[in-house]
Parts: C-alpha cells; sequence; structure tokens
C-alpha cells in the first residue's frame, strides 16, 4: 500500500539559511521557499546545489475540484500559495499534489473548506488548493545525514 511519503519532490536547495531553505523542483523554474521541517541549531546542513528527495508539506485552507487547466504552483518564487494538479495519493487527511513537483497536501477539518462542484476527491482527479502560510521541507534519505 502506498503512503505519502512514496511521492518525494526532487531537486535542489538553492540556499538554506537558520530555518529558511529556497528548493528548486527538478525541471521547473520554481524557487520555493519553505521552512525546514525538523531544523534548529543541531540540525545537519543541508547540502546546496546538489539533487536530493524531499517532502514538501503545505496545509489547505481552501480546496476546488476543477474541470481543467494545468499543473502549477504560485507563485513562482517564495513560499507556495497556490497549488493545482492531479491527485496522485489521498487519504482521510491528506493528499499529494503534482503541481510541477510533489506536495503533500494535509487536508482541512472543516468541511466549508472543500468546494467539490467538479466531484469527489480522487486519485487522477484535478484539483485547486489554497495554502496556508508555512509551507515546509524535509530532507529525506543520506542528503539530511550530511555536514
Amino acid at each position: 500500500m502506498a503512503s505519502a511519503s512514496d511521492f518525494p519532490a526532487r531537486g535542489k536547495v538553492l540556499s538554506a539559511q537558520d530555518n529558511v531553505v529556497v528548493f528548486a523542483p527538478s525541471n521547473t523554474n520554481y524557487e520555493l521557499r519553505l521552512e525546514r521541517q525538523g531544523g534548529g541549531p543541531d540540525a545537519p546542513a543541508i547540502p546546496s546545489g546538489v539533487v536530493l528527495d524531499a517532502v514538501l508539506r503545505v496545509t489547505g485552507r481552501k480546496i476546488w475540484t476543477v474541470p481543467s487547466g494545468g499543473n502549477f504552483i504560485e507563485p513562482i518564487y517564495g513560499p507556495p500559495r497556490k497549488i493545482q494538479g492531479r491527485i496522485r495519493y489521498l487519504d482521510e487527511g491528506q493528499m499529494v499534489v503534482q503541481a510541477g513537483t510533489a506536495i503533500l497536501v494535509k487536508l482541512p477539518q472543516d468541511s466549508e473548506a472543500f468546494d467539490l462542484a467538479r466531484g469527489p476527491l480522487m486519485v487522477g482527479g484535478l484539483v485547486n488548493v489554497s495554502a496556508l502560510p508555512n509551507a515546509t521541507i524535509e530532507v529525506l534519505g543520506a542528503a539530511a545525514k550530511r555536514v
């Protein structure tokens, strides 16, 4: 059975200062400003300029099912605010949206936050997400352990 961590985002860290990381997903022009999950003074350094896998997380504020459109993240530079793409994974509390890169979206608790005019959330369906601030990145694998 698949889980959300089976859909990592691949890309390069352009810079990392304190707990703020600028991540450039592979094959895109995006430069996403994210907070480092598990950061702090004792956390290992994140290597810059090396291709690595990471989990990008946002919390959904409002979610729409949409009939058409492309996969994108807005803005191109900065913290992700709007994400649109196909659902690759879905469970009762989260989904992975392919929007230029894989982004794990925590689903809102309030049923009023969903506008499902184009049908229910389902794997393969197109969705548009308005995200709360404080998107995070968790670097996976050996890159997280390097100093």
